[in-house]
């Protein structure tokens, strides 16, 4: 049964064919939604007769976010870490450590739970689509129980059996790389569509990480990489020479890493809930922006080091504190996300995208950032079904 929404004051298509600017928007615009699929986009004087009919209220409509960098599979609670980090610890690998002992004792049943709350919260502010990672296992079982359980939520899933060098093999960490490309990954490539790899200090070096990297894509997993975060490092230069989907966090990065993300296919994908949480330097997305390299937002949800699942306010600190305009950020919270997953049916409003839509309650997605913790989310719609 088809579907329009009518009188929406500011629609975002990301989509310029379709309207003003790179956000391609429409004013006064319908959207008619016909199954799971959008089956029109236009002015509400054009709109097609439908079987119902939903009136925005003078409100703007956007793609639902595309979250495409998140840890959901875990157990365990780390406010002792970031009580501690705000009265001046630094951040480092090592915390990961407290949520894999956690998420170990874990049942199945608990961790399920989990993911279904995160996702569901997420839902509810916006974001129709979220990757999640497994990562708190790292031993054979427990990181392919993550991927199932993780693939019940989302169709994108990563294995990230390197996340760090797990606590057995502390002092064999050549060992435990071949466990991750061996063992590990014979178990957990079914239930995958990507590999992932923390290539970071206090976790894998570059070289570690071209080995695991190679692997994954040898069972047909696609490449992602945790690349400069911590520090400068080779992340960045390894993710765009293997192709991988995208480069996340890229705090630190040098004029040959912006080149090589400014002129490969790699998405820059920066986590600003990352540096909020950690008091660390925010990733300067102007530099990525004037280079040319295509860049998207995420929330990074995880227990550690950024523990929300708010795109919106990932987009405020984007707007706020790295130097992208509301245009740039809402891009790169859709859009832009849906490029570092390789999608072409969502992050857009046009005609034969999935239909996952945004409501806002505000009449421009500039509120996004100019209202930010306020929660604007007035409907949400994935794949044609009204779920917020």
């Amino acid at each position: 049964m088809a579907t329009a929404i009518t009188n929406i004051s500011s629609l975002v298509t990301n989509n310029p064919s379709l309207g003003r600017g790179p956000l391609g928007l429409i004013d006064d615009a319908a959207v008619v939604i016909d199954g799971d699929r959008i089956a029109w986009v236009g002015t509400t004087s054009k709109a097609p007769a439908t079987d119902s009919h939903i009136d925005a209220g003078g409100r703007a409509v956007l793609p639902g976010f595309v979250d495409s960098h998140s840890h959901l599979v875990f157990a365990g609670d780390r406010t002792a870490e970031f009580n501690a980090r705000m009265e001046g610890r630094a951040y480092s690998a090592g915390g990961i450590r407290t949520t894999v002992a956690a998420t170990r004792a874990a049942s199945d049943a608990e961790l399920e739970a989990t993911v279904a709350r995160y996702v569901a919260e997420a839902l509810r502010q916006g974001t129709t689509t979220m990757e999640t990672k497994s990562g708190y296992g790292l031993t054979v079982e427990d990181e392919a129980r993550a991927l199932r359980i993780a693939a019940r939520h989302t169709d994108e899933v990563t294995f990230l059996g390197a996340h760090i060098v797990a606590p057995e093999y502390a002092d064999d960490p050549a060992g435990y790389v071949d466990l991750v490309t061996g063992p590990m990954l014979d178990a957990c490539a079914p239930h995958a569509r990507w590999v992932d790899v923390f290539c970071e200090r206090g976790a894998f070096d570059g070289d570690q990480a071209r080995t695991i990297l190679t692997a994954g894509a040898a069972r047909g997993l696609t490449p992602r990489v945790h690349a400069n975060q911590l520090g400068p490092g080779p992340g960045v230069q390894l993710a765009v020479e293997l192709g991988a989907a995208s480069a996340d966090h890229c705090t630190h990065l040098t004029d040959a890493d912006v080149d090589a993300l400014a002129s490969g296919d790699t998405v820059a994908t920066l986590l600003p809930g990352a540096e909020f949480s950690t008091r660390a330097r925010y990733p300067d997305a102007r530099r990525l922006l004037d280079a040319g390299a295509t860049v998207a937002l995420s929330t990074d949800c995880n227990p550690g080091s950024s523990f929300t699942s708010s795109m919106p306010f990932c987009i405020a600190l984007a707007v706020r504190d790295m130097g992208m305009t509301p245009d740039e950020a809402v891009y790169a919270a859709t859009a832009g996300g849906a490029r570092a997953l390789r999608r072409t049916d969502v992050g857009r409003v046009a005609e034969g995208a999935r239909a996952d839509l945004l409501l806002l309650d505000a009449p421009s997605h500039v509120h996004l950032a100019y209202r930010p913790g306020v929660p604007l989310a007035s409907a949400v719609w994935r794949a044609g079904v009204k779920v917020a």
